[in-house]
């Protein structure tokens, strides 16, 4: 899919500029005198963000229900590795396995190769043709349940729906 100039709104424009204007503001503790940088910065940013990261449509009430979705599974996870790490045999079974994700490709697929990568226990490794490879801790739980999990909820956040690949129904 590639991008047009038509595609890209004021809306989405002026939303990132919010954005990093309010992270410029976040890193200099809101001093007005590092303005005079802060706007090329704010505009050099918006301008690169829009051609590396091309506007992609959010359900925004699925991006806010995945929050708590992504606490919740991130304590669970940090108990698990915490558990594992203070035990005097360090039950680990790791294992390189290999996920076909149904994720349409570009921010939904990076956004769930990053998700996965954020969560204790797993590690994305790499991402080919839609194939994701995942470092698992401990390959005797149900990671595979866990990973469509997340695809599912990243899928609700895009508005995709999930391609039937074979093996899933």
């Amino acid at each position: 899919m590639t991008l047009t100039r038509a595609k890209i709104s004021w809306r989405t424009i002026v939303s990132r500029m919010g954005l990093f204007s309010l992270i410029w503001w976040v890193l200099t503790n809101g001093a007005g005198s590092s303005w005079w940088i802060g706007v090329p910065a704010v505009l050099l940013a918006v301008a690169v963000s829009i051609a590396l990261v091309p506007p992609a449509p959010w359900v925004w009430s699925e991006l806010l229900r995945f929050v708590p979705f992504f606490l919740l599974r991130s304590l669970i996870g940090g108990v698990d590795v915490a558990w594992r790490a203070f035990h005097p045999g360090v039950p680990i079974a790791p294992d390189l396995c290999i996920y076909p994700m149904r994720l349409p490709p570009g921010l939904p697929q990076v956004f769930m190769v990053n998700t996965v990568s954020l969560l204790p226990g797993t590690l994305s490794v790499g991402l080919d043709q839609s194939v994701l490879k995942v470092h698992v801790l401990d390959s005797r739980k149900d990671f595979l349940a866990e990973l469509e999990a997340v695809e599912q909820s990243v899928a609700r956040i895009f508005g995709a729906s999930l391609e039937v690949s074979e093996g899933r129904e």
